[in-house]
């Protein structure tokens, strides 16, 4: 790890490296700031001396849906700054102002209304930047990026803005502290800028300087704001200590008591350097957070949540490094830093606790230094430390642990090339209770490369990891028999060592790819990832020992015709194998997404896969590889106009396999509703009916020693309904309802024995199950929960904020499939014991 990193600090002051400087800029796409003596006053008016004094810019072109179109109405612009703050006002030309919506939003949601987006690249490194953005109602959203075009819409800069209808159309002034971008020291400054404007009942969208939509990248396409003299970049300090009072249900002798929590903690922001700044948090809590969705996983992998919560989202493009990512796989999950393992719900906790167990592990405190210096060295490094945790009888059910994450990636030729370095690393402090069950130490360290060539249109990439985890030879066992590796497959190559104290692994992922240019795009790749890989300390991977080869081609339709907008055609072609070979997968996928020209979209695809003799070695859960069939999998997509005030949306996907044995249909309807300027909700179901052939059901040993691999046909409903309502009084102060009931139910029967697993013919893989004590009495299910949030969120100062939040959850499993209705169900589920938190939260931002 050390070793990476003196490498790329090594870099930094190499003569002749290419530099993360910037290339040179057209003269149509430079513009000047004005000094403003005396500061503006943020009000949507442009009277105050210093709009008179700016130049203003012009030449704005659209890029959306046609590129490098003369627009429908005009956009001026001027910048202006002093030593304290950047200013930028934009006037929108519009003939029929009375047509331009104002529509409310809790701020970071965009609405179905114009928006003009300020764009700044401070580093001037073509790499990275800040996005401002407002509504004509002066709803504020915001955005981070990072490697040229990851926007990140967790990050909540302190800024001001106001806007303005009038006659002419509307406007819009801001204010940007420079405390909130990142730039180095210097007596001149030139930023990269640039700013985009949304004309929304046209879906027009008109920008300056003109980006292009089919050349890859976003910081790297904006112009230039020089004339900055002056600036000084302060050695930042904001601190945001919050009191917390919360209420929660807990389980006592037979009843519930509702103990009252009084905690209280501290967030802070450092400016350690003009380029690197510390981000802490003591004794956070996310109260806040909406709650997850509620799921029930029958798979043999985990579930995969995504993150919500601020410390962890913000910045985090600069901590991400994902594995397993192609265009034919879903890169939005796998990675090696996976912040929900921070703070998670405690790992013994069915072992050694009971309903009034912590549900999540606290997170004692955490701190992030990210940054990037002026050589085009990006730098991101996080530790966090969490407490123990007990469950009954003062038995440990999460230690203390340490986690760490450093990334750290080099650009070079003005952005052009990069190579980036990860190491991650958890310590856990083992007892008598987990150290038989939990790994005590892992640590994970990869390299990536990235070379972009011939006008940056195509680039190679490539991604190495190294892993290793230690511990007693217990939790070594169990992680070489858990569902990422099954070592114990009894017809597989690997062999299961009770004796390991510590096992390793490793990754290697080589991509090329189109980039830019012309209509087509694409992307081939090769992955493959050893056994004893394991990441899912610090990170989330599915399985290990798994190699595969995919190739994916886009066109792209991107003038509007009679019938479209635009449109995309995407084929996909997929081939998996274990690491020996064992094949896993071949497929072949297309799917089209378009645009009509009404503003709906249309998407429609599907998957022909299971092509030749291929096998799934996790079915068995452990056992050998069964071999699998062909299956299809069409889907279809149906997205109303946004504009409306109501619109629809409706998704369905099915899937056939095992020559029609096993079947699943998922429907998905959504309609939003847009009742005023300040009320929104939405109302979206669910409905999933599963028939499956060969759902695991369980092993089982018998008493001469043999372990029998079961399967069972599923009869599976599951459904739930998802509600939102939104009040926005003001872009300050909301109201926000979010409600999800949830069933699933399913009945097992034919009960069958795999002893045959790679029989040509489906039947010939299975008997029936001999033992009556399993086989007699199939197991049923009926889950049920409800998840609910209520958060009033009012930002009575910038930065400083007031919540209020209460959170509502029932459960309720049974073991019999019932006969009553969904709704009969539901009625079930409200019956039960319900468990309320309230939550009040305030916080006092600092700047100084």
């Amino acid at each position: 790890m050390f070793a990476a990193l003196a490498l790329l600090g090594l870099l930094q002051v190499l003569p002749g490296r290419g530099g993360s400087g910037p290339a040179a800029i057209p003269a149509s796409t430079k513009a000047t700031a004005a000094l403003a003596v005396r500061p503006p006053v943020i009000d949507g008016r442009d009277d105050d001396d210093v709009w008179r004094q700016a130049i203003v810019i012009s030449g704005f072109r659209e890029f959306d849906p046609v590129t490098d179109k003369e627009p429908r109405f005009r956009t001026e612009a001027r910048v202006a700054f002093d030593a304290r703050h950047l200013y930028v006002f934009v006037r929108m030309f519009d003939p029929e102002p009375s047509r331009i919506l104002k529509l409310l939003a809790r701020r970071d949601t965009r609405t179905g209304s114009d928006q003009i987006k300020i764009i700044v690249d401070s580093y001037h490194d073509r790499r990275s930047g800040y996005e401002f953005a407002v509504n004509p109602a002066g709803v504020k959203r915001d955005f981070s990026i990072a490697n040229d075009s990851h926007e990140d819409a967790a990050w909540d800069g302190i800024w001001d803005a106001a806007t303005r209808v009038d006659s002419l159309g509307w406007t819009a002034e801001f204010r940007i502290p420079l405390s909130q971008l990142r730039f180095g020291s210097a007596d001149v400054h030139t930023f990269g800028f640039g700013i985009w404007r949304d004309i929304d009942r046209y879906k027009e969208r008109v920008g300056w300087p003109l980006y292009r939509r089919n050349d890859a990248g976003l910081a790297s396409q904006l112009g230039e704001i020089d004339g900055l003299v002056g600036l000084s970049s302060p050695r930042r300090l904001e601190v945001s200590p919050y009191a917390v009072t919360k209420n929660v249900t807990l389980p006592q002798g037979a009843g519930y008591a509702h103990p009252q929590r009084l905690t209280g903690g501290v967030d802070f922001k450092y400016g350690v350097s003009s380029n690197l700044t510390l981000d802490g948090t003591v004794n956070p809590d996310f109260g806040q957070v909406e709650a997850d969705p509620a799921v029930l996983n029958l798979s043999a992998f985990e579930t995969f949540f995504q993150e919500r919560r601020p410390f962890f989202t913000e910045g985090s493009g600069l901590l991400s490094f994902p594995v397993n990512c192609f265009a034919v796989r879903d890169c939005g999950q796998e990675n090696l830093f996976y912040s929900r393992r921070i703070g998670r719900s405690p790992s013994l906790r069915d072992d050694y606790g009971d309903a009034s167990s912590p549900t999540g592990t606290t997170i004692l405190g955490a701190a992030k230094l990210t940054g990037r210096t002026p050589g085009g060295l990006s730098l991101g490094v996080i530790d966090a430390v969490t407490g123990r945790e007990e469950g009954t009888l003062g038995r440990t059910i999460e230690p203390r642990s340490n986690y760490t994450v450093v990334r750290a990636t080099q650009d070079f030729r003005h952005g052009e090339s990069g190579l980036g370095f990860i190491g991650t690393m958890v310590n856990r402090s083992p007892d008598q209770w987990t150290a038989g069950q939990l790994r005590t130490g892992a640590l994970v360290g990869g390299l990536d490369f990235r070379h972009r060539f011939w006008r940056s249109r195509y680039e190679f990439g490539a991604r190495v990891v190294e892993s290793r985890v230690t511990g007693d030879a217990a939790a070594i066992a169990a992680t070489q028999l858990n569902a990422v590796h099954y070592f114990q497959r009894p017809d597989g190559p690997l062999r299961f060592d009770p004796a390991r104290t510590s096992l390793g692994g490793n990754s290697q992922e080589f991509t090329f790819d189109k980039v830019g240019g012309s209509r087509l795009r694409f992307q081939t790749s090769y992955q493959r990832v050893s056994a004893g890989f394991e990441a899912n300390d610090l990170g989330y991977i599915r399985r290990a020992d798994w190699q595969s080869q995919a190739t994916w081609a886009q066109l792209a339709f991107q003038r509007p015709t009679r019938l479209f907008r635009q449109m995309f055609w995407n084929m996909n072609q997929l081939q998996e194998w274990t690491a020996a070979g064992l094949p896993l997968d071949r497929m072949f996928n297309t799917n089209i997404h378009a645009s009509l020209r009404n503003n709906m979209w249309i998407h429609l695809g599907g998957t022909w896969g299971g092509l030749g003799d291929v096998f799934c070695d996790r079915c068995a859960r452990g056992g050998p590889a069964m071999r699998t069939g062909q299956y299809l999998a069409p889907w279809m997509g149906i997205e109303g106009d946004s504009r409306h005030a109501v619109v629809p949306y409706f998704f369905a996907n099915y899937f056939r396999a095992d020559g029609g044995r096993t079947r699943n249909l998922n429907l998905s309807p959504t309609v939003e509703f847009r009742i005023s300027s300040r009320w929104t909700s939405s109302i979206g179901a669910g409905y999933n009916w599963n028939r499956d052939d060969r759902q695991w059901y369980g092993n089982y040993e018998d008493p001469a020693g043999a372990t029998h691999y079961t399967f069972a046909h599923l009869e599976q409903q599951t459904a739930y309904l998802t509600a939102r309502l939104n009040y926005t009084a003001s872009p300050t102060l909301s109201l926000q309802i979010y409600a999800q009931p949830f069933v699933s139910k399913g009945q097992y029967s034919n009960i069958r024995d795999l002893t045959a697993p790679r029989a040509a013919a489906f039947d010939d893989r299975f008997i029936p199950y001999a033992d009556p004590a399993v086989a007699g009495n199939p197991a049923e299910f009926n889950v049920k929960q409800f998840r609910s949030n209520v958060v009033a969120r009012w930002e009575y100062r910038p930065g400083s904020a007031l919540f209020v939040v209460w959170q509502q959850g029932r459960q309720d499993n049974e073991t019999a499939y019932g006969g009553r209705t969904f709704g009969g169900d539901l009625r079930q589920l409200f019956q039960a014991h319900a468990d309320n938190t309230l939550l009040v939260k305030l916080s006092y931002w600092l700047d100084r």
